[in-house]
């Protein structure tokens, strides 16, 4: 098994006519994703972020892409309960990063953040680990 970067999943998804790189790497992503593979955390969060800030995607397709990430059976998500959590969260308007910072603590009695809008979505979506803002 080998890990996947950020890139191999971005080439994967998305299909950019306008840039000749990408329309090079494409194969070369969907052959490494063909294969048993791993994908950290921490490249998750890279991919929703390139996904988010370089390609503008909504939330929506961006929760989509992920839970597609999820569902190929040979492709190995590290924590891929919170990772999924988080991607729901991110449909109901939590930013990705923070609500994979809330599933991932699930050992915590409490994530604590002074972020109030965080506080405030996660309230409102009775998330599992409650959210405690502090002021």
């Amino acid at each position: 098994m080998k890990a996947l970067d950020t890139n191999v999943l971005v080439r994967f998804f998305v299909d950019d006519p306008d840039d000749a790189q990408s329309a090079r790497q494409r194969p070369r992503a969907i052959e490494a994703l063909s294969e048993r593979g791993y994908v950290p955390l921490t490249v998750l969060l890279e991919l929703e972020w390139v996904l988010r800030g370089f390609y503008e995607l909504p939330p929506k397709e961006i929760a989509r892409v992920i839970r597609g990430l999820a569902s190929i059976e040979h492709i190995t998500l590290e924590n891929r309960d919170a990772v999924l959590s988080a991607a729901n969260s991110l449909m109901a308007g939590i930013d990705f990063a923070d609500a994979l910072h809330v599933a991932c603590s699930n050992r915590a009695a409490a994530f604590v953040t002074f972020d109030a809008k965080l506080a405030k979505r996660a309230a409102k979506l009775q998330l599992t680990l409650p959210v405690e803002l502090l002021t």
